[in-house]
């Protein structure tokens, strides 16, 4: 069996990831809130409706862009994410201001690589928005790293900030395989051998090594769990929750968002890797009270 490799067929999949996503970004950032603390212990659900960030708002502009170019775009894409760019959905500083520059004219080239003094920014964000771009290349796992790293640059340049996002999309594409996803070992065994080498793909191989460790809290204290909001800080750990959970959307974001750090994030990506499987969709009810996808995607149109 191969996986559907129309442009219909790659849509489905990568719509399914971004309501993954969607779903993981909302609920996570509802923990955030002081009074929703104690139900997160208890698995409890806040009250609904729970509204997304902007990993879920840069994810919707991935797929729109695929979908009318069956590619990543850049200049398309970092169009997209200036036009649809909300500041009040807690963009980082760097990319706000960024954004905000292009809107008003700025090349992105020029812009995102002279960020944190020339370095380009490794924040997490090219690795939070991603997934849906790995469902879409289900059939070709080295073409969605590929792709992953050309969508990065827009907006993040530092190596270890491409290489987040090439582990992720490579995880997605991966979990969207048809018969099924790899075991969770599997799983992450391919991702390493799709990464460069970075402080990312170090931190893929400890979170290998971890794989049958029970204590989520000790595995996010090793790998980092986002605090730094930086990729490498953030990867190894979202594919570790991940690669666990495959088929099991609610057990993945339990474990993932109890540990704290850059929730909204974390549950972000695993919820867009775990839902890139057919055996992975969030549960009817959190679908429910998470925010409908932005109004604007209307991707089916450009096929």
């Amino acid at each position: 069996m191969t996986a559907d490799s129309s442009p219909a067929g790659r849509l489905d999949r990568a719509l399914a990831s971004l309501r993954g996503l969607a779903v993981g970004d909302a609920l996570g950032s509802q923990f955030f809130v002081p009074a929703n603390y104690p139900l997160l212990q208890d698995r409890t659900l806040p009250p609904g409706p729970w509204t997304w960030t902007d990993d879920t708002e840069m994810a919707a502009s991935v797929v729109a862009t695929l979908a009318a170019h069956h590619r990543i775009d850049q200049d398309e894409l970092a169009r997209s994410f200036a036009e649809r760019h909300d500041a009040d959905r807690d963009y980082g500083p760097a990319v706000d201001r960024l954004l905000r520059q292009i809107r008003e004219g700025g090349d992105w080239r020029e812009l995102s690589s002279a960020l944190f003094k020339g370095q380009g920014s490794w924040g997490n964000g090219a690795a939070m928005r991603i997934a849906p771009l790995g469902a879409w290349y289900a059939d070709d796992p080295e073409q969605a790293t590929h792709q992953a790293e050309i969508s990065a640059y827009p907006t993040h340049q530092h190596r270890e900030a491409v290489v987040g996002a090439m582990a992720v999309a490579a995880a997605a594409a991966l979990a969207a395989a048809p018969g099924g996803p790899p075991g969770p070992g599997a799983l992450l065994d391919g991702v390493i051998g799709l990464v460069p080498r970075s402080a990312v793909g170090a931190g893929l191989r400890r979170a290998r090594d971890m794989l049958d460790y029970g204590d989520t809290t000790t595995v996010a204290a090793v790998l980092g769990c986002g605090r730094r909001t930086t990729a490498h800080d953030t990867v190894p750990f979202a594919l570790w929750s991940a690669a666990r959970a495959l088929g099991d959307y609610a057990g993945g974001f339990w474990a993932t968002a109890q540990v704290g750090g850059d929730m909204d994030t974390t549950c972000a990506i695993v919820g867009g890797v775990v839902a890139a499987g057919t055996a992975g969709a969030p549960p009817a009810e959190w679908l429910e009270h998470t925010e409908a996808l932005p109004g604007w995607l209307t991707p089916a149109d450009a096929i």
